[in-house]
């Protein structure tokens, strides 16, 4: 007869296997890669830093534990997050992380003090403000992220484009640029280039993963 005990060990046992699988930094990246827009193997091992070998050992571990999904375009094999349970359960952790651990918090001090950060009450707010016309805020992300899923109110205009799109965008108004999130330095270089050509730009740290979760 089985035990209580063996049933809460297994019961136990299962939950371990979602910490297992996410316990790896670059399976974390992939993770918030695959918030932002499904992408084959290649394009997460470029953006990941990684061989295709190791991100597809990476994604393998993943799609065992269910956090991904496959679907085959053709030549090209696609993965996506099993489910926008998956986009909230990185933003958790993440969120977890920053505020027990002082590394963190302080790399990311670091990280902000070079950044001119926009600063509100609430995501309603910037929304609001957005809606009226009293802000700019622009995505600067790559096209297809963008298509798969952005901020509302928010203009598409990659960080690779951006300097050769200037012209699209008022120095009389606020322009707000966000990327893939705190960890993503996209948002900040843009912040930079806008500053340096006389508009009044601000960093927004949250990215599409943080407004759905």
């Amino acid at each position: 007869m089985t035990t209580n005990r063996t049933i809460k060990d297994a019961l136990y046992e299962q939950v371990a296997r979602i910490a297992k699988a996410a316990a790896s930094p670059k399976r974390l990246e992939l993770i918030e890669l695959l918030c932002q827009a499904p992408k084959t193997v290649e394009a997460l091992a470029r953006e990941a830093s990684i061989s295709v070998k190791l991100a597809s050992a990476h994604l393998k571990e993943l799609k065992s534990s269910h956090l991904v999904e496959t679907e085959r375009q053709g030549k090209y094999v696609i993965y996506r997050l099993a489910s926008d349970d998956v986009a909230r359960f990185w933003v958790t952790i993440r969120l977890l992380a920053e505020d027990r651990l002082f590394e963190l918090q302080d790399a990311l001090r670091q990280l902000s003090s070079a950044t001119h950060e926009w600063v509100g009450n609430s995501h309603d707010e910037l929304l609001a403000k957005a809606k009226k016309g009293e802000v700019v805020v622009i995505d600067v992300r790559p096209g297809d992220e963008y298509e798969a899923g952005h901020l509302p109110f928010a203009r598409s205009m990659p960080l690779a484009e951006l300097k050769s799109r200037l012209a699209e965008l008022p120095k009389n108004k606020p322009v707000i640029a966000y990327c893939r999130g705190p960890f993503c330095l996209m948002s900040a270089d843009a912040v930079q280039l806008l500053r340096s050509k006389g508009f009044k730009a601000l960093q927004l740290r949250d990215g599409v993963a943080e407004w759905t979760a």
